[in-house]
């Protein structure tokens, strides 16, 4: 039995020492990993929600408490600020050859001077030779182009309305014009009501654009031609005319007009408002690109009422000033309803009413 006593005695034992090492491996394993093994040994060093870290400060200071009046330690982000200037009016979302002309493909049509007689006709998908004359109402040209070598490339006649004239290339062949080789209008509205032209594609003309009544939109007017007309001058050249006298409001907005034209041979504006026929009123010009001219734009001059000339960019694509001799001119300060509103040069410096005459 001694025998059987020592090895009972030796097993004892061991239980005794592995219960020992258990013991200790499990508190030191608590130690370690459980939050709630003791009390912190102080307050915590970092923001609450900050990650452990090796010792380092953080990279960026947290910011002041809330309430304290004190500004964070570290600058914020930068912001993008608005652009103030711009390079170019395609780069800087006004119209250009992208956003402007027909959208399909075109059939050729050797038309020559076509009379329009028809109320109600819609002319799309046509690539015409020769002009659209209209003694009809509400006709749409639409997704087409016009190389006329007439006087214009569409014209209303007195007496008719509701022309639109849509996603067209309007253009004319330098040289072979009726008036000394020259042609002068793409869009004429000799009537007595409004019309609309927007995202057209024009150029040549010398007075690409002309009308007391309109709705005048995203359209891209650019190369006009210089030419002599029949009585040996040089002819005035503009992107967008009106002469005056109007019944009706004219609205030009968010188009491209260039007139690139020399001084010495005819330019005039990119928007030309003149009392030509009457009392210029009732003018919009918004959000425009404009550039070229001896002035980018005439205001109307005295006894202009109604005109807005809003949030426009003169551009000084072809001149320091925009117009050889500046941006703007023949501005009626006092007249009623008269606004000249966040006009800029296209590099950011702010355009001010010009004085009145």
């Amino acid at each position: 039995m001694p025998r059987d006593r020592r090895r009972l005695a030796a097993w004892l034992l061991a239980g005794v020492v592995l219960a020992v090492a258990l013991t200790l491996y499990q508190a030191d394993r608590t130690g370690v990993s459980d939050p709630q093994a003791g009390p912190s040994a102080g307050p915590a060093t970092t923001a609450p929600g900050t990650p452990p870290t090796s010792g380092e400060p953080p990279s960026v200071p947290p910011p002041a408490p809330s309430g304290t009046g004190e500004a964070p330690s570290s600058p914020p982000a930068p912001t993008t600020a608005a652009p103030t200037s711009c390079t170019g009016p395609g780069s800087c979302g006004y119209p250009d050859a992208r956003t402007t002309g027909p959208r399909t493909a075109l059939e050729k049509r050797d038309l020559g001077n076509l009379s329009v007689k028809k109320d109600g006709t819609v002319i799309k998908g046509w690539d015409i030779r020769g002009s659209l004359d209209i003694y009809a109402n509400d006709v749409t040209v639409i997704d087409s182009r016009i190389t006329s070598t007439n006087w214009w490339g569409i014209n209303l006649r007195p007496g008719f309305s509701g022309l639109k004239v849509l996603h067209t290339t309007i253009t004319a062949v330098p040289g072979k014009g009726p008036d000394n080789g020259g042609v002068n209008y793409a869009v004429s509205n000799m009537g007595g009501s409004s019309i609309e032209v927007g995202w057209c594609d024009i150029s040549v003309f010398g007075n690409a654009l002309s009308m007391g009544q309109g709705d005048l939109h995203d359209n891209y007017v650019h190369d006009l031609v210089a030419f002599r007309n029949q009585g040996g001058e040089w002819q005035h050249t503009d992107a967008v005319i009106s002469g005056g006298g109007n019944k009706g409001r004219l609205t030009i907005r968010r188009n491209t007009l260039l007139n690139g034209t020399p001084v010495d041979k005819g330019a005039t504006a990119a928007v030309g408002l003149f009392a030509d026929t009457g009392v210029v009123s009732s003018v919009v010009v918004e959000d425009n690109w404009l550039a070229g001219g001896a002035y980018a734009l005439y205001g109307g001059g005295p006894g202009a009422t109604g005109i807005q000339v809003t949030g426009n960019v003169f551009s000084t694509q072809y001149h320091p000033a925009s117009g050889a001799y500046g941006p703007a001119t023949a501005w009626n300060t006092g007249g009623a309803g008269n606004v000249w509103k966040d006009n800029r040069m296209s590099d950011g410096r702010p355009v001010e009413p010009p004085a009145t005459p």
